[in-house]
C-alpha cells in the first residue's frame, strides 16, 4: 500500500527554518510542499496512469513503483525523501539500506518530453547529500555535484531542483556526494521521459518494464552492506531484490515488450533472455535509429549505462531472464570456499561428526545439492541457490527472473498466470534405463510436468517461490 505522511509544519516560519533552495523558486511555492508519498512493500505496483498532464503508456517498475506528482501552475512537482530504509531483498531476508520514500531504489519518476519539472529533495540521512539527474540535459547548477555545482544538502534540509525534461529516454538519479557510501547503501532511482509526440525512433509498446542493477556485500547473518567493498560483492540484485524475490514479467503472446535496464553497480552485466531475440533500441544517450540496430539475445550493460531492449513476445512458455555471469545468479556467496570436486570426504565427515554432530561436507560432486536441501542458515540470510519450479528446485539466486508469455493473458493484466502448461510431447525426458546406449525415437506416454496449482496474485510477483 502507498502511505502518506507529512514531514513539515504548514507555517512558513517552520519551513524557512528547515528549507534551503538550490534555484530561484517563488517563495509561495515553499509554503505548501507536495507531500512525500511513501511505500514500504516490495511488490511490483501496477502502472500509474497519468491523471494529469499529457497522456502516455506508463512503465511498470519491477518490484517498485512510480512516484505520484501534483500539478502546480503547469509544473509537475515531486517530493523525494532520502532516508534509511529496510528493504526485503527476498522473503525472510531484510537489508538495512538507504533509499528514497521508504524504498531502495526510490520511486520511478515519469514525465513527458517538454514538461517543466520541480523536484523537492529532503535529506533525512545522517550526512549531507545531493541529487544528480544522470543523463539529463539541464542547467549546470541543477546537476547535483557537491562542491562543484552546489553546496551539499545538509541533514534535515530540503532543496529544490527545477528544469525542463528536454529529451525522451531512460535516465537515473543518484547522489553525487559521498558516492562510495551512499550508492553502496542503495541510494538510486529511475527516471523515464516519454516522447511528447510520435517519434520516428521510438515505437509504441504494449508492456514497458524497467529496473536497476545493484550490488551489495552483506555478510550472512547481518543486514547492513559493507560499503568499503570494491570487487567482492556477494549479492547481485534487480531493484534491490534477489531471486526468488524478483517478480516475474507477465505478458500476452504477441505483445511488443520494452525492457529498460540501468546499471549502477561496480561491474558490467550481460543481460540475457531465453526464447526470444531483441533489438537494443535505446541508451541513456537517446533512441538508436533502426538502421543502427541488430538482433541480440544478450546485451552487455556497463557501469553507469542504460540499455533499452525491445522484442515481440511470440513464444509461449516460462523463459529464463538473467545476468549471464554465473556468480551473479547466486546469493550470499563465500569467496574463500575451496573447490572440492572429486575429493572423497566421507572419512573426514565421520571423524568430524564425533566432535561436531550434524557436520556436512559438500561440493565433491558439484553444488546442485544446495538447490535441493533445506540447510539451516544464520538468521536473516538468503540461501545461495534456491527457488522452486514445476520440476523441482531451480537452483538460482541473484539476478534471475522469468518471462511468462501466455496466449490468454488479458491486455494490460500484469498478474502472475502460474506455471506454463506444456503441450504433450514438448518437454525433454529421460531415456528409459532399459534402452541405455540405444537411440530412442518415441517419447513416453506423458511428457507434461507434474500438476501444479495455478497461482494468481494482484501484482505480477513470483509468490509461488519459497525458501
Amino acid at each position: 500500500m502507498i502511505n502518506r505522511r507529512r514531514f513539515f509544519a504548514s507555517s512558513a516560519s517552520a519551513l524557512a527554518a528547515t528549507a534551503a533552495v538550490a534555484a530561484p523558486v517563488r517563495s509561495t511555492s515553499l509554503l505548501g510542499l507536495p507531500e512525500p508519498v511513501l511505500r514500504s512493500t516490495p511488490d511490483t505496483a501496477p502502472p500509474l496512469q497519468p491523471a494529469t498532464g499529457r497522456p502516455y503508456n506508463p512503465v511498470v517498475t519491477l518490484n517498485g513503483w512510480t512516484a505520484p506528482w501534483r500539478m502546480n501552475q503547469g509544473v509537475k512537482e515531486f517530493h523525494l525523501v532520502a532516508e534509511p530504509v529496510k528493504r526485503e531483498m527476498a522473503p525472510g531476508f531484510v537489508a538495512n539500506l538507504w533509499g528514497y520514500n521508504g524504498q531502495s531504489p526510490g520511486p520511478t519518476i515519469e514525465v513527458v518530453e517538454g514538461d517543466r519539472v520541480r523536484l523537492y529533495v529532503t535529506n533525512k540521512l545522517p550526512e549531507p547529500t545531493t541529487m544528480h539527474w544522470h543523463g539529463q540535459r539541464l542547467p549546470c547548477g541543477m546537476d547535483g555535484v557537491a562542491g562543484l555545482t552546489q553546496a551539499p544538502i545538509g541533514v534535515g534540509e530540503t532543496w529544490v531542483y527545477e528544469f525542463t525534461a528536454k529529451r525522451p529516454g531512460t535516465f537515473m538519479y543518484h547522489p553525487h556526494a559521498d558516492e562510495m557510501v551512499q550508492m553502496a547503501m542503495g541510494l538510486m532511482g529511475l527516471w523515464i521521459t516519454h516522447p511528447k509526440a510520435k517519434h520516428p525512433h521510438i515505437a509504441e509498446v504494449d508492456r514497458d518494464f524497467c529496473f536497476l542493477l545493484n550490488a551489495y556485500d552483506i555478510e550472512p547473518g547481518s543486514a547492513t552492506p559493507k560499503v568499503m567493498t570494491m570487487l567482492d560483492f556477494n549479492l547481485w540484485s534487480w531493484n534491490s531484490r534477489i531471486f526468488p524475490g524478483i517478480d516475474t514479467l507477465n505478458v500476452r503472446q504477441g505483445d511488443r515488450v520494452r525492457l529498460r535496464v540501468g546499471n549502477l553497480t561496480m561491474t558490467n552485466h550481460p543481460i540475457h533472455i531465453h526464447g526470444h531475440e531483441f533489438m537494443v533500441t535505446g541508451t541513456d544517450g537517446g533512441p538508436v535509429p533502426p538502421s543502427a540496430r541488430w538482433p541480440e539475445v544478450t546485451v552487455d550493460i556497463a557501469v553507469g549505462q542504460m540499455r533499452q531492449m525491445e522484442f515481440i513476445a511470440d513464444e509461449l512458455g516460462d523463459w529464463a531472464f538473467h545476468c549471464h555471469k554465473s556468480h551473479h545468479t547466486m546469493n550470499a556467496m563465500g569467496h574463500n570456499v575451496p573447490t572440492m570436486l572429486g575429493v572423497e570426504q566421507r572419512d573426514v565427515v565421520r571423524s568430524i561428526n564425533r566432535a561436531t554432530p550434524g557436520f556436512m561436507a559438500m561440493g565433491s560432486e558439484g553444488m546442485h545439492e544446495m538447490a535441493e536441501m533445506q540447510m539451516e542458515l544464520p538468521a536473516n540470510t538468503a540461501p545461495m541457490m534456491t527457488g522452486d519450479g514445476p520440476f523441482g528446485g531451480i537452483g538460482m539466486g541473484g539476478m534471475f527472473s522469468v518471462l511468462k508469455v501466455r496466449a490468454d493473458q488479458p491486455k494490460g493484466d500484469y498478474r502472475d498466470p502460474g506455471w506454463f502448461k506444456h503441450p504433450a510431447g514438448t518437454v525433454a525426458f529421460p531415456v528409459p534405463q532399459a534402452a541405455a546406449g540405444q537411440a530412442s525415437s518415441a517419447a513416453p506416454a506423458t511428457s507434461t510436468p507434474p500438476t501444479t496449482p495455478s497461482v494468481e496474485v494482484n501484482v505480477h510477483r513470483s509468490s509461488q517461490h519459497h525458501h
